[in-house]
């Protein structure tokens, strides 16, 4: 099983902590050893690193805890390769453009079946069902919304089209549009918020503490997802199986999340060949898509 970092900042904050402890699960503490990437959002883009070589032996690993790089949004893989082979088109996280934003993508589990839903506008380098599911959903968004719709109706959407996704199988995703973290839950993600008064925290993986105190300001805000805990001095929290999580400057927002026993969330307005449902939610008619 691969596994997921991501982070979600107030201020730009760099993952080399965090980033340390994941790498040494990368072919060291881990299996991990089939590539791992980072995907760094700024204002103006997203800087992607891909190594397909195992993360504890890259010398591209060692550059980026050597030299930390500064993001609200941070979203880290380690791969361990279940479905297409060890390169650099099958390493996450993947990136596309929407709405003339950067998103980056990265999802651990399997899809069966997710090939067979057709594409639209993206296409996958890779042959990873990871990187399909990534381009329909972007697909879906693009069909759905001719520009960037406000923020409670694309959250709803995100969640109605990652609850299909995880209808399929194993669907663990972490990726963002450089404003928010959108994370998945299908059976395990956790998750630790870093805030006043900060303390100091010690990686499971590595002989390595940091004191947070030193290093941060009384209105930082830091919110850490993983696969598995990277801290043992800390308390993570699961994250609810089957829902989504949105996270913008650390925090979460509150958009009514659809989780996979919740009530129906709107997709706007769909093509042709779709189905409809009674939207709960806002009181009209749901248009979602079929595959």
């Amino acid at each position: 099983m691969c596994e997921l970092l991501g982070m979600s900042a107030n201020v730009p904050t760099d993952l080399r902590f965090s980033l340390t402890g994941l790498i040494r699960r990368a072919g060291d503490t881990g299996r991990h050893g089939d590539g791992f990437g980072v995907a760094f959002h700024a204002d103006d883009g997203c800087r992607l690193f891909h190594d397909p070589a195992p993360g504890a032996q890259s010398p591209l690993a060692a550059f980026l805890r050597d030299h930390p790089i500064r993001s609200r949004i941070a979203i880290a893989h380690i791969r361990r390769a279940n479905r297409g082979r060890v390169a650099v088109a099958n390493t996450h996280p993947f990136q596309r453009e929407l709405w003339g934003r950067c998103w980056s993508f990265a999802h651990n589990g399997q899809l069966r079946g997710v090939k067979r839903w057709p594409l639209t506008h993206d296409r996958p380098i890779g042959t990873t069902d990871s990187e399909h599911a990534f381009c329909w959903l972007l697909g879906e968004l693009r069909a759905s919304f001719p520009r960037m719709p406000r923020e409670r109706e694309l959250c709803r959407a995100v969640a109605a089209l990652c609850r299909r996704l995880d209808d399929l199988g194993m669907f663990n995703a972490l990726f963002s549009d450089g404003t928010r973290l959108y994370a998945w839950c299908s059976t395990r993600l956790v998750s630790l918020t870093r805030r006043a008064p900060f303390g100091p925290a010690r990686l499971l993986d590595e002989d390595l503490e940091v004191d947070f105190a030193r290093e941060t300001t009384p209105d930082d805000v830091v919110t850490v997802l993983a696969t598995q805990p990277l801290t043992g001095n800390e308390t993570w929290q699961p994250l609810r199986r089957g829902a989504l999580v949105v996270l913008r400057d650390g925090e979460r927002i509150d958009f009514e999340a659809v989780g996979r026993h919740g009530r129906p969330a709107a997709l706007a307005r769909g093509r042709t060949r779709t189905r409809a449902a009674q939207g709960e939610a806002d009181g009209r008619a749901v248009i979602i898509r079929s595959p």
